[in-house]
């Protein structure tokens, strides 16, 4: 299984989330503790954005392990953002290695990460494709199920009628989810889901941990709130913030031993508004 990290809050280096941490993303790419792969050595990706000059978030990725590329250790050291997000990957057995099925994936102001499968995937495939809108289907760059998730949850966003953003994109991830189980259906497909899912817009985001399968099962993920992330040398950790200064991290495993780390529940979904307020919901998708 893969491993991500969204960050949402005050400024800080990619360094901070990539390299600094005990439990770095890095550190998770060599040996992910809550994984049944220990090692995600099939590429990485990490996405930040930077609001005064593009709504679009700049990527970086590459199908080397994240811990010997040194362009990314380069980067990560004075690249600074309030929104990060960073990928490392473990392939599905079958599936290739190739930089474009590396994560985050982009389209427009929106970044996508995943980790998991979706079941059955290469019996649904097709279907998936031909229920897409034309502009969706141009967005599938790449082999995966990832990036055939991320293009209909584009297709529920340009349609959608809700005109909070928050609630348009929680409500098309939902939406999404509802399509691949009703292919699954219709398709017999009995493999299980395991659909845990970060999305932002570099203003909000929303997360989900999902799975089909007995909640026993389920991929990892953690949420950490309300207060400022700080790194002083390769000591990071959650102190009380000044007034605004509050971040919110939403990652497979916790960056760190500090206290405040929750784990999501499983087959709910988590909602990052852009004051960095935080609401946690069950979801049921048929």
């Amino acid at each position: 299984m893969c491993r991500f990290v969204l960050y949402q809050g005050p400024p800080l280096t990619l360094a901070s989330l990539v390299i600094d941490p005990a439990n770095s993303i890095i550190n998770q790419s060599l040996r992910a503790r809550e994984s049944d792969d220990a090692i995600n050595g099939d590429g990485f990706g990490v996405a930040w954005y930077v609001p005064e000059l593009s709504e679009e978030a700049g990527v970086f990725k590459s199908f080397t392990p994240a811990w010997s590329n040194q362009n990314l250790i380069h980067l990560a050291r004075v690249t600074k953002s309030r929104c990060v997000m960073a990928h490392v990957r473990a392939a599905t057995p079958g599936l290739s290695v190739s930089e474009l099925d590396c994560h985050p994936f982009t389209r427009g102001r929106f970044t996508f990460m995943h980790n998991g499968d979706v079941g059955g995937f290469s019996h649904i495939r097709r279907a998936i494709q031909q229920r897409l809108s034309d502009r969706a289907f141009a967005s599938i760059q790449g082999s995966t199920d990832s990036v055939h998730l991320f293009a209909l949850f584009l297709d529920h966003m340009w349609h959608s009628h809700i005109t909070d953003p928050l609630e348009a994109m929680a409500a098309s991830l939902l939406r999404a989810v509802h399509d691949v189980r009703a292919l699954q259906e219709a398709h017999h497909v009995r493999e299980y889901n395991y659909l845990n899912i970060a999305i932002s817009d570099g203003t909000q985001s929303v997360a989900l941990r999902f799975t089909t399968d007995e909640p026993k099962h389920a991929s990892s993920l953690y949420v950490h709130t309300g207060r400022k992330y700080v790194c002083d040398g390769n000591i990071c950790r959650m102190v009380d913030p000044e007034k605004g200064q509050g971040a919110v991290l939403v990652s497979s495993e916790p960056l760190s031993d500090d206290p405040g780390w929750q784990a999501v529940p499983v087959n709910h979904l988590v909602k990052v508004s852009q004051e960095q307020t935080v609401q946690i919901v069950e979801v049921k998708v048929a």
